[in-house]
């Protein structure tokens, strides 16, 4: 069993050390998650595991022969199409199917015994390879993954460049998993797939049988995927066995722990310390002098930076509003001729947290854009609650001032001191110098962080939130999910983060083929509820379908009717074989046809090949007789 290891490895950039004495394994079977802020070196590591960066020390050590895919985020694709391009995953099967092709032509024409067994010899050999490298059932594959990953048959000779850059991240990782290498790394997979997607790849990996190490921020399906967690933090790897969930309670209880030393600590600094002030120039000094030095020897213990807890509507509530916040009346959205959903019906009460989910192209987008305003129904009705003020959270993030300071965005807007400026940047990962950031210098999730800060010191109540957590890292989630969990009144979310989901939603309404339905409870519940319908479905199915008996019965007579099939089908096959022959033959007996030695071969070789397969066609019409 192939094992990859790391070993003491060490990443600086200039004085900035990223990351240091990185050490683990991976087998083959393992699943792994690797997780960490933004900016603490997981991809830099996994690009130094590759090889592609080199570490300052430390080795990587794979045995031979063992391979490794690799899907980075945003990566590129060639020119050629979408067929193509998973193909070429299979290079080198397909080039050992030319060498067959080439061999069982020269085997026909062979006249030799040795020299026909030696050719027989190395055919046994390339189809050894074909075989195991998957050359049978290589075309099924590709379809299986390429169907998984939400794309069509018609998606097959559509040129790469006319994909969008979430459906070519699809193709780079369709492309790793079709090897199925012995070891495969995976950079945020989940990005740009929907539900649907994510499940599907989910249950692939589950049953993968490499080595699989996963960077991500999606907690659900580390959860569902992973049985270890390599955390990367201040530049050190600490492993948890486990999933995700497992990983928090064991953070925790670490946490504790560590607390727990640091109180016990401080407290012996701090008798120490009186010890050593009380006797330093008395009869005790010898002693006093001798705690000092253990004093300063002591490595101190370090508790991370708390971040400060979203309590801002513990002091500024929302108004109070209607008991019915919005509602849609048998809408139907339009865009000129297309029809986005048709005639459908919600109904949002006060305090609650509704999850809006449905595959990519539902109408999600749609359907918040009619409770904004920005878009009127095509026919029905939108409604929203008296006293209700409605802010809205824009993938685009809009509202922000790209010329202004992150401190000054919120003095300005909100007239605010910058003590509580501070408070309230804090608690959404903005600390010390941060503040001072220009917003257009902000990546995606700093922008994401500062546009949700500033929609809850808006004053609304009622949230209306588009992907509130896309290009977020964990911690910056757990901030986010904070202050929702924290504000007192109604939000609807649409979001593909489960976990996200499960723990600020107690109402999942899914939008699916034009047609609404709800779900109370959160993202746990609806799936399980899912799954109870898709069972029954499954049974009422498989009432239908005929018993053994009858399926038995009906055999003979199902043979019968496929043999008259394959036996018409032979026969077609063998008249165009033995209309190409003659018409051969009728060449092959004209002198001018033997001029060019060259044109003489290759139809007296292309003739010894037809002559074969009809060979093998008239076996075959004969053993179905």
């Amino acid at each position: 069993m192939g094992v990859l290891r790391v070993d003491g490895l060490t990443k600086a950039f200039g004085i900035e050390t990223l990351f240091s004495d990185v050490s683990f394994e991976l087998r083959c079977g393992d699943k792994v998650g690797l997780i960490g802020a933004n900016g603490t070196g997981k991809t830099t590591l996994v690009r130094c595991l590759l090889g592609f960066q080199s570490a300052d020390s430390g080795q990587v050590s794979l045995p031979s022969g063992e391979t490794i895919g690799y899907v980075e985020q945003d990566a590129g694709v060639g020119d050629h199409t979408f067929y193509q391009e998973l193909a070429s995953a299979y290079r080198d099967v397909l080039g050992w199917q030319d060498d067959m092709h080439r061999l069982e032509k020269a085997i026909s024409t062979e006249k030799d015994e040795a020299a026909q067994a030696a050719l027989l010899a190395e055919y046994a050999k390339i189809v050894d390879r074909f075989e195991r490298g998957g050359g049978y059932e290589y075309e099924n594959n590709i379809r299986r993954v390429a169907f998984g990953l939400g794309f069509t048959t018609e998606d097959f000779d559509r040129k790469l460049d006319s994909f969008s850059g979430g459906q070519k991240t699809r193709v780079c990782l369709a492309r790793a998993l079709l090897r199925q290498p012995d070891f495969l790394f995976l950079d945020e997979p989940t990005n740009h797939l929907d539900v649907g997607m994510v499940e599907w790849l989910e249950d692939f990996l589950k049953g993968y049988p490499g080595g699989v190490l996963i960077i991500s921020h999606d907690r659900y399906f580390l959860d569902k995927v992973v049985g270890r967690i390599l955390e990367l933090e201040n530049g050190k790897l600490v492993a948890f066995n486990g999933n995700y969930s497992q990983y928090v309670v064991q953070k925790e209880e670490q946490m504790a722990a560590l607390t727990s030393a640091y109180e016990k600590q401080q407290t012996f600094i701090v008798k120490t310390q009186d010890f050593i002030d009380r006797y330093r120039a008395g009869v005790k000094s010898k002693q006093a002098r001798g705690r000092e030095k253990r004093l300063a020897r002591l490595e101190r213990i370090v508790l991370p930076p708390e971040v400060s807890r979203f309590d801002f509507f513990g002091f500024n509530p929302p108004a109070e509003c209607a008991e019915r916040v919005a509602e849609l009346d048998k809408a139907t959205a339009a865009y000129g001729d297309k029809v986005i959903f048709n005639q459908v019906s919600l109904l949002v009460r006060r305090g609650d947290g509704v999850a809006l989910i449905g595959p990519n192209g539902a109408g999600k987008t749609t359907l918040l854009k009619l409770l904004t305003g920005d878009l009127e129904p095509a026919a029905g009705r939108v409604k929203i609650g008296s006293r209700v003020k409605v802010g809205y959270f824009s993938q685009e993030h809009e509202g922000l001032n790209n010329d202004n300071a992150i401190l000054d965005e919120l003095n300005q807007e909100f007239g605010l001191s910058e003590e509580r400026s501070r408070h309230y940047l804090g608690a959404f990962l903005f600390q010390g110098d941060d503040v001072y950031k220009m917003i257009g210098d902000l990546s995606g999730g700093e922008k994401a962080r500062l546009a949700m800060l500033k929609l809850m010191l808006t004053g609304a109540n009622f949230l209306i939130l588009d992907e509130p957590t896309n290009h977020l890292d964990i911690p910056a989630k757990e901030a986010v999910e904070e202050a929702i969990m924290s504000f007192p009144g109604t939000f609807l979310a649409v979001s593909h983060d489960r976990y996200f989901l499960d723990k600020v939603a107690n109402c999942v309404v899914e939008l699916d083929q034009g047609q609404l339905v709800e779900y109370g409870g959160n993202y746990s519940y609806y799936r399980e509820k899912k799954a109870a319908v898709e069972k029954a479905a499954a049974a009422e199915r498989a009432a239908s379908q005929p018993t053994p008996a009858e399926k038995k019965a009906a055999q003979p007579r199902q043979r019968k009717q496929d043999t008259g099939k394959q036996l018409k089908k032979l026969e077609t096959e063998i008249a165009e074989l033995e209309a190409m022959i003659t018409a051969m033959e009728t060449k092959l007996a004209d002198p001018a046809t033997h001029a060019d030695p060259a044109e003489s071969k290759a139809l007296a070789d292309e003739y010894a090949r037809l002559q074969s397969e009809l060979e093998g066609k008239y076996e075959e019409w004969m053993e179905k007789q």
